[in-house]
């Protein structure tokens, strides 16, 4: 790996954890928003969230990367459309109103829930910025890290052991990487943070087996709609 390594990071209810990792070291950071995120010295950096929206129906990205997942597929959410994001902040409740009344695709509470960071990473990230800045899903990640396609859910025991030993596959540090994460930070989160810091440096490096999901398309302001893993 050259230059200042590459960077993972997911979001959490206080913001942004990203890990920054090194040949050999991870320093973890805290972000409090997108541009600070695009804004970081690394090489490549993937965030757990969706860059580029359709507007209407569905991105053929997470169309791919619910069928790869097959029995975990709820945990891809799909991409709230753009209008929704544009529009001022709401209830739940109004959105799906509005959404019926103007004969909308539905979407999950979930999905619902990230509109704001998904408005946040649509106000940062360029089309010219997506030649190093991906979007990336952690379940997919740690399903390749692990070469298998089923794993315990995330936020039990199993899981959490289980995401480690992927990431150990990786890393033989991730241990102490996590006992070093900031205070307050759950497990998930900075395990899906590293998930994310692996598939950035996959992207970077350009894996032979790198894996692109989506069908090629841009959106309205030029943003490829893709995960990469």
């Amino acid at each position: 790996m050259t230059g200042v390594g590459v960077l993972g990071v997911d979001g959490w209810h206080a913001g942004w954890v990203g890990a920054l990792v090194e040949a050999d070291r991870v320093e973890w950071q805290l972000f409090s928003d997108a541009a600070s995120i695009v804004a970081a010295d690394a090489d490549a950096i993937a965030i757990d969230m969706p860059m580029g929206l359709v507007d209407r129906g569905r991105r053929a990205c997470d169309v791919a990367a619910r069928n790869t997942l097959g029995p975990a597929r709820a945990s891809v959410f799909f991409a709230p459309p753009r209008i929704v994001v544009a529009r001022p902040a709401e209830a739940y409740a109004d959105a799906l109103a509005w959404l019926r009344a103007n004969g909308e695709e539905l979407m999950s509470a979930q999905a619902f829930g990230i509109v704001a960071k998904v408005r946040d990473v649509d106000s940062a990230v360029t089309p010219d910025l997506q030649r190093c800045v991906v979007e990336a899903h952690p379940e997919l990640s740690f399903r390749r890290l692990a070469g298998r396609d089923v794993m315990p859910a995330k936020k039990t025991a199993a899981g959490v052991a289980a995401r480690i030993r992927a990431l150990s596959r990786w890393r033989d540090d991730i241990v102490d990487v996590l006992a070093a994460a900031p205070v307050g930070v759950p497990v998930d989160d900075a395990l899906d943070a590293l998930a994310c810091a692996w598939t950035a440096e996959r992207w970077h490096r350009r894996a032979p087996d790198l894996l692109v999901l989506g069908d090629g398309a841009r959106d309205a302001r030029g943003l490829a709609m893709r995960i990469v893993v």
